[in-house]
């Protein structure tokens, strides 16, 4: 299994938002999209041992996770639209701490990051957080069995996520020596991941 954890700080917590300004009135809600597109879609097929995890910690009720699944996952297409349409039903939901499906392969929660983190942790999870001068992950990449990788947003992460990250022995890598937008710091690793699968 693979997983991404991005980290929203402005994504709205309500589908009150336009599909057609995603990053204006949806809080950057286009950086979710496009990290969940290339994370889980293949040229004419879908990864089904990926899962996505959007913690969006924007108005007007903060830390809500917004989980796909791309085991069995239905109606998402590569486009923006297509993820913010799925997110928007997601966020329509009135939820708890316990997890609730939205549409198939799309489930909403309640939760925070060290929440968050502790459940990976229990299952065994590795934590790999992407950070400009982490080690450089073609050293690494062939232990990151059933990893989890997380990167924040346009703002990055705050110092006190940082904190709570690096408490659970998170491994800091980079995918490169240059600054890059989430979605192509996504598609870097899966093909890392995906080279170092073929390589063995």
């Amino acid at each position: 299994m693979r997983e991404f954890l991005i980290i929203g700080h402005k994504a709205l917590t309500s589908g009150n938002f336009s599909l057609n300004d995603m990053p204006g009135s949806a809080g950057r809600m286009d950086i979710l999209c496009r990290c969940t597109s290339a994370a889980l879609f293949l040229s004419h097929d879908m990864r089904r041992d990926v899962q996505v995890h959007l913690l969006l910690l924007g108005e007007p009720d903060p830390q809500k996770i917004v989980r796909f699944d791309g085991e069995s996952l239905r109606y998402l297409n590569p486009d923006e639209r297509s993820s913010g349409s799925l997110i928007k039903k997601a966020l329509d939901r009135e939820v708890g701490e316990q997890e609730i499906r939205s549409t198939p392969g799309v489930w909403v929660r309640r939760g925070e990051l060290g929440m968050l983190l502790d459940e990976f942790v229990k299952k065994g999870r590795k934590i790999v957080y992407l950070r400009e001068d982490g080690q450089d992950i073609r050293a690494v990449a062939g232990t990151f069995d059933d990893a989890v990788f997380i990167m924040g947003d346009h703002n990055g992460v705050t110092g006190e996520e940082e904190e709570i990250i690096l408490n659970v022995g998170a491994t800091v890598v980079n995918v490169g020596p240059l600054s890059l937008h989430s979605e192509h710091c996504v598609t870097l690793i899966n093909n890392e991941l995906d080279r170092t699968i073929a390589g063995d």
